[in-house]
């Protein structure tokens, strides 16, 4: 088995001396201007910064935050503290004070780096006085100690230091679907592993474009845009902001593009806002004008470019990928944790099989335990959770196997298929035990249900709680009400039809709520959060698995 990698410095540094000029990283800076930054200009910024961060005298692998969205210097601010030799600590750009302030104690940052936020006031008394910030360039309104031309005014390092493989790069904090978020740490070698290894499999280089929007302190972000970049030597092209998000991705035309299914389910309710549903069914339909039709939506949405298109994070419904499949353009499904550096399975162009993820990454063993657990281990497992031995070792078996917590199965060929998540897993007043997520994949299919959330732990059958998309909430407010809640049985029906006795839906709950990030009922990367939800609609349950209507309208 060969091993072999490349440490993300060395690889920055080889890309800074062989193509200095050639384009790196392009900001929006408002009013439809942009930046572009080049390998020599991002080198010269890490290099000055780094510069400044060795002058603070902080002891060797000191923890540095950063606060912001995705832009350009959240990259460079990265590069500056692995020069300086420290470790970087990504915050959620949208966390609340409470939980800014827990993760900046539990990490012990020394440091905070502030740059792109959209509600600054609402996080910051999460900063405990006297430590030292630092803003950079899009950053709020705020008086901070250092701003990032201060920085600029140090010489560069001229040296090139290089950590070593085991030396800890960063601390990534889970967004915590359920409980406190744990730290994971990974170090320069994780990343190499899972870099070199995994930005083979497509073939990206030079010439490719990636839009970076999902927040780089997630590892998938992390990985498929900061590091496939650094590795690949794409340029990355920021979002300026949900408003310009289309024309952001229009200017950009990504040739590789990463995004949770929400996100691509977006995408399609976009479509349909325009073009409804059976009218764009018909024209795909037809011989020879269909595939015209599929090349004019991917290219209104700035998709026609893409040739890799991935999607993971969470389930992602089949009837989806097959839409998508029928504009021309084949979504491949990703599987990975937090704790693997996002890098475990990964679907093949032309091999994928409804219902299964795709096969093992380079150089990750796969098996699957007396439960049914699916256990992986690599060269990117993390390290562990930082300050948490217990935790560690609760999650890292004694050879070294990540538990993922999910249950799954594996073909012959070595494709995997999940089946449930471990704790999500509840039991009904029958004894009966049922996982949520194959449930709410099939109720995800209906173009009217944004979000689901499957329950009924204690209950005599399960229920799905159902989110509808903008659209769907126009309907349920006008005429089309009625024949919305026809189309919701007959899903109900349906999606019954094909699961076991035990499992079957006693009706669906239309709540009125909307599930955000803002309001705490989903993760900063779009998971619904189940102890929220079960908090908020808890004392209901009850009453509406009593209800005898085959969908309920929360009132």
């Amino acid at each position: 088995m060969s091993t072999a990698f490349r440490l993300p410095l060395e690889v920055f540094y080889e890309r800074e001396a062989r193509h200095p000029r050639q384009r790196f990283l392009v900001q929006p800076t408002g009013g439809g201007q942009v930046e572009e930054l080049d390998w020599s200009q991002v080198a010269h910024q890490a290099r000055c910064a780094a510069h400044w961060l060795r002058g603070r005298e902080l002891p060797p692998g000191s923890h540095i935050a950063i606060i912001s969205k995705n832009c350009a210097h959240w990259i460079i601010a990265d590069l500056a503290i692995w020069m300086a030799g420290h470790v970087s600590v990504p915050l959620y750009p949208n966390l609340t004070a409470d939980s800014v302030a827990q993760v900046l104690e539990h990490s012990e940052s020394a440091l905070v780096f502030i740059g792109k936020l959209d509600d600054w006031p609402a996080m910051a008394p999460g900063l405990k006085p006297g430590l030292t910030t630092v803003n950079l360039p899009l950053h709020p309104e705020g008086d901070f100690d250092f701003n990032w031309d201060d920085l600029q005014r140090c010489s560069p390092i001229l040296d090139s230091p290089t950590p070593a493989a085991e030396q800890l790069a960063t601390i990534i904090y889970t967004s915590g679907t359920t409980g406190l978020p744990k730290g994971v740490m990974h170090s320069f070698a994780n990343l190499g592993f899972a870099t070199t290894h995994g930005a083979g499999l497509f073939g990206l280089g030079t010439a490719d474009r990636l839009l970076s929007y999902l927040p780089l302190c997630h590892v998938a972000e992390r990985m498929f845009v900061e590091m496939a970049a650094i590795y690949t030597g794409q340029t990355v092209f920021f979002a300026e902001s949900l408003d310009t998000f289309l024309t952001d991705l229009q200017r950009a035309r990504p040739t590789a593009m990463f995004g949770v299914p929400r996100i691509w389910t977006k995408f399609q309710m976009g479509v349909y806002s325009k073009v409804p549903a059976k009218r764009l069914d018909f024209l795909l339909r037809l011989p020879f004008i269909g595939k015209r039709v599929g090349h004019k939506v991917l290219a209104g949405l700035g998709l026609d470019a893409l040739r890799v298109a991935l999607s993971g994070a969470a389930p992602v419904p089949q009837t989806l990928l097959h839409w998508y499949q029928r504009l021309g353009l084949d979504v491949l499904e990703v599987y990975g944790m937090t704790e693997s550096c996002g890098y475990s399975h990964i679907g093949r162009p032309g091999e994928h099989i409804p219902g299964w993820i795709g096969k093992p990454c380079p150089e990750v063993e796969v098996r699957i335990d007396e439960f049914g657990e699916v256990q992986v281990r690599s060269g990117a497992t993390m390290l562990g959770y930082y300050k948490d031995p217990q935790k560690t070792a609760e999650t890292l078996t004694a050879d070294g196997f990540l538990r993922t917590g999910d249950k799954g199965e594996q073909d012959a060929a070595g494709n995997l298929r999940l089946t449930g998540r471990l704790k999500e897993i509840f039991k009904t007043s029958k004894g009966k035990y049922v996982a949520p997520a194959p449930i709410e994949n099939r109720l995800a299919v209906h173009p009217r249900i944004e979000q689901v959330c499957v329950v009924g732990d204690g209950l005599g059958a399960p229920l799905g709680l159902c989110v509808l998309s903008a659209v769907g909430v126009q309907e349920a407010a006008g005429a089309a009400r009625g024949a919305l809640h026809s189309s919701l049985e007959v899903l109900l029906e349906q999606v019954n039809q094909v699961l076991d006795k035990h499992e079957r839906l006693r009706r669906l709950v239309v709540v009125k709520d909307s599930w955000a990030v803002e309001n705490g009922f989903l993760t900063p990367t779009l998971k619904i959060k189940r102890n929220v939800i079960e908090a908020a609609y808890g004392q209901r349950f009850q009453e509406w698995s009593e209800r005898s209507e085959a969908v309920l309208w929360q009132d």
